[in-house]
């Protein structure tokens, strides 16, 4: 029960917040939950396809599970968001599982509290808006963001086996291969699973061969279906934002875009966010100030102990997870959407940074009560930031949503009409 407890009570935190007046907030749809709808309906009574031409082109796994709710529940909003609320809710518990994986026994206040570092850490990707903002309507970034968990679950679960698990390698690449199959930026992601292969390899022998072996054979076994596809399609929404592919740009523009990109995406955490009042509350930062000096801390922690095997393993899926961001018009960056895989990493430099302040509180503090006194201090304040990030969702960034939401129809209406984006 101490270990299922917690997951119990994550759960229903997660479903209540989540599906707390889930239809009103937003409460209309966009152009692309409209068109996603459409796309879903379009693949009834035919044969598997694994890409669609419509709404500007996707991969089609996700609209398969949208026709599968859209089947049970009706054609209508609860219906259309569901599959994105589930997934949101699978995503924190798989979360909180890969957490006490890397932070092991470790408890957030050692003395004086019984909460685990990965319940703390859980409970702030839980009240962030980012994370509650798309699990909230219709878009692929919660059920991306549960299959990159996933795989990452049963790898560092392959890696930390004392006996040689190779089951679990194959199911974090048969995840990796889904992950590709859905939103586009996941379509990278098989590199970070890869990537941790040859940073835990020693040498090369046939037991490394084996393994890589293992991990690709089921990640291609996936794949197969889109990647034939592919081989003889374009992928149109690839063609359609990988600005360095413009001709029509010269070299010093797509260098200048480039530049653009990067700049604002560092920024977005702390300093200025996304502009898109569907994404964010517009051009407010993703991090609050709490959070954001503690995500600072961590992230100059990681790159400081880079031999550490887990930091190797989040700064290298931090840096896959806004790539798809970069390579797409300046315009368009800063982009919560695209950079929402990154999450996860985000909130693991949080675990890092309240990790390392605890202990320094820990070591200079040789009288128990002010210790007492600072980590409950400190343990307030991380509850403030998780109550204000609420807040700021649930109060203020609703109310944008009445202009961000431009489709006034129910939905069953909305899709019999032709929209201009």
């Amino acid at each position: 029960m101490r270990k299922i407890f917690p997951i119990i009570i994550l759960a229903l935190i997660s479903a209540f917040l989540i599906f707390y007046r889930f239809t009103d907030i937003p409460k209309y749809l966009s152009f692309d939950e409209v068109e996603f709808t459409k796309l879903a309906l379009s693949l009834d009574n035919k044969p598997y396809i694994p890409y669609s031409q419509f709404a500007t082109g996707h991969s089609t796994l996700y609209f398969y599970i949208l026709l599968a709710s859209l089947k049970t529940f009706g054609i209508n909003t609860f219906a259309l968001r569901f599959p994105a609320a589930i997934f949101g809710i699978l995503s924190v518990i798989v979360f909180y599982l890969i957490m006490k994986k890397v932070f092991d026994k470790q408890k957030l206040f050692t003395t004086y509290y019984l909460l685990p570092t990965s319940f703390i850490l859980t409970c702030i990707l839980l009240s962030s808006r980012w994370f509650l903002n798309f699990a909230r309507f219709s878009f692929e970034a919660t059920f991306l963001l549960f299959l990159e968990l996933t795989s990452i679950y049963f790898l560092i679960s392959f890696w930390r086996e004392k006996r040689s698990q190779n089951i679990f390698l194959i199911i974090s690449g048969l995840f990796a291969g889904f992950a590709f199959l859905s939103y586009t930026p996941g379509r990278i992601f098989f590199l970070l699973p890869m990537g941790f292969l040859f940073l835990t390899m020693k040498q090369w022998n046939s037991e490394t061969i084996k393994r890589i072996f293992l991990f690709l054979i089921s990640f291609l076994i996936i794949t197969t279906p889109l990647t034939s596809y592919l081989l003889t399609n374009k992928d149109t929404r690839i063609d359609q934002q990988f600005f360095l592919k413009n001709s029509e740009m010269t070299f010093n523009e797509k260098i200048d875009g480039l530049w653009k990109n990067i700049s604002s995406t560092a920024l977005m955490f702390n300093i200025k966010g996304d502009s898109n009042g569907r994404h964010n509350y517009p051009n407010k930062p993703t991090l609050n100030p709490i959070l954001g000096i503690l995500f600072i801390i961590g992230l100059i922690i990681s790159i400081k102990d880079f031999k550490n095997l887990y930091n190797k393993l989040f700064l290298l899926y931090f840096f896959i997870s806004i790539f798809p961001a970069l390579m797409t018009y300046p315009w368009e960056n800063p982009n919560m959407l695209r950079t929402y895989t990154v999450l996860p990493s985000v909130i693991y430099f949080i675990g890092q940074a309240i990790i390392i302040l605890c202990t320094i509180v820990h070591k200079i503090t040789n009288n128990k009560v002010f210790e007492y006194l600072i980590l409950t201090t400190f343990y307030l304040i991380l509850v403030f930031s998780c109550f204000y990030e609420l807040r700021t969702y649930f109060k203020y960034q609703s109310i944008v949503f009445d202009q961000s939401f431009e489709i006034k129809l129910p939905l069953e209406k909305a899709i019999k009409f032709k929209f201009k984006p």
